[in-house]
C-alpha cells in the first residue's frame, strides 16, 4: 500500500523560505529543506527534482504573492483610475517588510547566476512596464516613477542607503508627484509599441 504524503508542496516551499531567510539562498539545499520540514530528502524530491526547480518555485510563488498585493492596492485606489497601477507600485514599496527584503536579496544572488531563474522576473517587469504605458495618464512620468521606485527599493533592500521616517515618506511622495509629470520631449520618444504601430504600412 502506498504511503500517504504527510506534507504539501506549499509546506515544502515554506520550509525552503525559512532556510533562505535564516541562511541565505547560497545554503539552500534539498537536504536543508528536508531538515527544516522534518521530512526525508525523498519527500522533497517528490515535488522538486533539483535545487534550481526549488528556487524557481520560490520565485514563482513570490511573484504570485507580489501580483496579488499589487492587485489589492489597485482596487483600493480604484480600478478606473488611470494612475491606480503606478500608485499601487509606489505603495507596495512603502509596505515592504523585513522578510520581503531578506528573501528578495537572497534570491537575487541565485538569479544572478542562472538565466532560467531570471526569466520569470524579466517577464514580470516587461508586463509591468507594458501596463504602466497602457494605463497611466502620463505614461512617461509613470515609467520614470517606476524606475525611481525600483531604485529606491533596491538601495533600501540591500542596505546601501536606508531612509527612515519622514524622509522615506517624502521620497515616496515625490515619486508619486513624478508619476503625473510629462517630461519635455516625451512625445518625441514614443514607447516601442507606439513606434511600431506608427511605422506599420
Amino acid at each position: 500500500m502506498a504511503r500517504h504524503r504527510t506534507i504539501t508542496r506549499d509546506q515544502v516551499l515554506d520550509a525552503a523560505q525559512a532556510v533562505v531567510l535564516r541562511d541565505g539562498a547560497g545554503r539552500l539545499t534539498l537536504e536543508a529543506v528536508a531538515r527544516q520540514a522534518g521530512i526525508s530528502k525523498a519527500s522533497v524530491l517528490y515535488d522538486f527534482k533539483s535545487k534550481q526547480q526549488l528556487v524557481g518555485a520560490l520565485i514563482a510563488r513570490d511573484i504570485d504573492n507580489h501580483c496579488r498585493k499589487i492587485d489589492d492596492l489597485k482596487a483600493r485606489f480604484g480600478l478606473s483610475s488611470p494612475d491606480a497601477y503606478i500608485r499601487a507600485r509606489i505603495e507596495g514599496v512603502r509596505a515592504l517588510s523585513e522578510e520581503d527584503r531578506t528573501a528578495t536579496t537572497s534570491l537575487c544572488a541565485a538569479m544572478a547566476q542562472d538565466a532560467v531563474l531570471r526569466r520569470p522576473v524579466q517577464d514580470l517587469f516587461a508586463a509591468i512596464i507594458g501596463d504602466l504605458r497602457r494605463t497611466s495618464a502620463s505614461p512617461r512620468g509613470a515609467l520614470l516613477a517606476f524606475l525611481a521606485t525600483e531604485g529606491l527599493a533596491q538601495l533600501e533592500m540591500f542596505g546601501f542607503q536606508p531612509w527612515q521616517g519622514e524622509e522615506w515618506d517624502q521620497l515616496l511622495a515625490d515619486i508619486g508627484w513624478l508619476s503625473s509629470q510629462a517630461p519635455a520631449g516625451a512625445q518625441a520618444h514614443p514607447p516601442p509599441a507606439a513606434a511600431a504601430e506608427k511605422n506599420d504600412p
